[in-house]
């Protein structure tokens, strides 16, 4: 005889053990311990050892220092988005280094300027300019010097990385 719902009806009924609550409030296991309670086992050394808590590092109090541009003169707020300028290797702003790019090369349309990683810009072709997913790079520019990191930018990243 079917009930109408389709698949085995032979299933055993489900067996309500006799479990008190204060086991599962407790963090019952199964086994009669606690989770919290099982200790460590190091296989290689063959003895039990206690798991070091973990602290978090504290970051550093003191904010990054306001510099100022030396294509625009005003203060860069925003240390970590600043590219290194060609000439002093000071910090200027990553819209500061473009326009001087685009001064000095001729675009054509459907012509950008475009960062394209590891301190190098590079004059981008979109053939659609809605479509940037297919693009030619007309030249690369190489801005920022690759071997010799600026002094700025290891306080920038002594900053943000404390560990």
């Amino acid at each position: 005889m079917s009930s109408g719902k389709g698949g085995n009806n032979k299933r055993r009924p489900f067996k309500n053990r006799d479990r008190n609550e204060s086991q599962w409030s407790e963090g019952y296991s199964g086994g009669g311990k606690k989770r919290a309670e099982k200790p460590r086992y190091d296989k290689n050394r063959g003895i039990i050892y206690d798991r070091p808590k973990w602290t978090p590092v504290k970051a550093p109090l003191e904010p990054l220092p306001i510099l100022e541009c030396p294509l625009c003169g005003k203060p860069i707020r925003d240390l970590a988005m600043a590219v290194s300028d060609k000439d002093s290797q000071q910090p200027a702003h990553f819209d500061c280094v473009t326009e001087q790019i685009a001064q000095g090369e001729i675009l054509e349309k459907g012509d950008t300027i475009t960062y394209i990683g590891r301190g190098r810009f590079g004059i981008v072709h979109f053939s659609n300019p809605q479509n940037t997913k297919k693009f030619t790079i007309k030249k690369i520019l190489e801005w920022e010097d690759k071997d010799n990191r600026a002094e700025w930018r290891k306080t920038v990243a002594d900053h943000y990385s404390v560990t």
